[in-house]
């Protein structure tokens, strides 16, 4: 199964959280903070949204930084993906 997203839509897989900080300390769950850097998976087409033409300037196989709490979560086969818009996209990464 796979994800198609639409209009200004894109799907990112966020890259795991740190387990250990620079030091050596392990962190619990909880204690982990949520990662900003993601992977584009999928690229909605673009078009019309909210009556203004969004071209889309993210491709797949991009590293991007994302808004901390941006999208939803979704969860298929296993794997876990969040759905942002292109504008929650704050910047890519080279």
């Amino acid at each position: 199964m796979s994800i198609k997203p639409l209009l200004d839509r894109v799907v990112l897989k966020v890259e795991e959280a740190e387990e250990k900080t620079k030091s050596g300390i392990i962190l619990s769950s909880a204690a982990q903070e949520k990662p900003q850097f993601a992977t584009v998976v999928a690229v909605g087409p673009g078009g019309i949204v909210d009556g203004n033409e969004v071209e889309m300037y993210v491709k797949v196989g991009d590293k991007v930084i994302a808004g901390k709490y941006a999208g939803t979560e979704v969860k298929l086969d296993g794997e876990e993906y969040t759905i942002v818009r292109q504008s929650d996209i704050l910047a890519t990464v080279e």
